[in-house]
């Protein structure tokens, strides 16, 4: 049993900001895995599908995302799993846009989520950073992380998620090498960021 969770903000007034790509990208993983509709669960919204052979859980907190370690705990404790099979989907300030990284462990980087999620079930989890760029003075950070994507920014954003959601099965598997590769190629090979 794997736990993939995407980190954002509910509700319409949040969802084309910068903030909430991880909620893109597991909405993308779970329309591409044909999995059931998210209904109410771990202080969030929960759906299961099977990727490449493996059971996963796709978790969206609604608890906003300075509290996402609510709803990450809950699940973890209920599923009884380990933070190494938890995988974090999070819009990543130190990554150009479109980028993609893929790492188990460290620091937050003052990425609130991330301090969250740390405090309820350690350090050790798997984290797929997408890259959203930085507004170049950290003074602009705030407005520009609760912000909009420009429309400008749709195409590499689609095809971003489209490309996470096709190689989901190699993160389940734990095949993180092989996932931030294949990314790394497809969106080379679409001539995009």
């Amino acid at each position: 049993m794997i736990l993939f969770v995407g980190l954002g903000n509910p509700g319409r007034v949040y969802a084309g900001n910068r903030h909430n790509l991880g909620f893109m990208a597991l909405e993308a993983i779970a329309r591409a895995a044909g999995a059931p509709a998210f209904r109410a669960k771990f202080q969030g919204q929960a759906s299961e599908t099977v990727l490449a052979g493996e059971r996963v859980v796709l978790l969206l907190p609604q608890t906003y995302m300075n509290d996402s370690g609510r709803a990450v705990g809950e699940a973890v404790r209920y599923l009884k799993i380990e933070p190494r099979d938890v995988v974090v989907f999070h819009d990543e300030l130190d990554l150009p846009p479109g980028k993609v990284r893929v790492k188990t462990g460290g620091g937050a980087a003052g990425h609130n989520g991330l301090k969250s999620i740390t405090a309820h079930i350690g350090n050790e989890y798997r984290r797929v950073r997408l890259g959203i760029g930085h507004p170049g003075d950290r003074a602009l950070v705030h407005n520009y992380v609760l912000g909009d994507f420009a429309k400008a920014d749709a195409p590499w954003i689609e095809a971003l998620c489209g490309i996470i959601a096709a190689n989901a099965g190699l993160l389940a598997k734990g095949e993180d090498d092989a996932f931030q590769t294949r990314v790394f190629r497809d969106m080379e090979a679409a001539g995009l960021p």
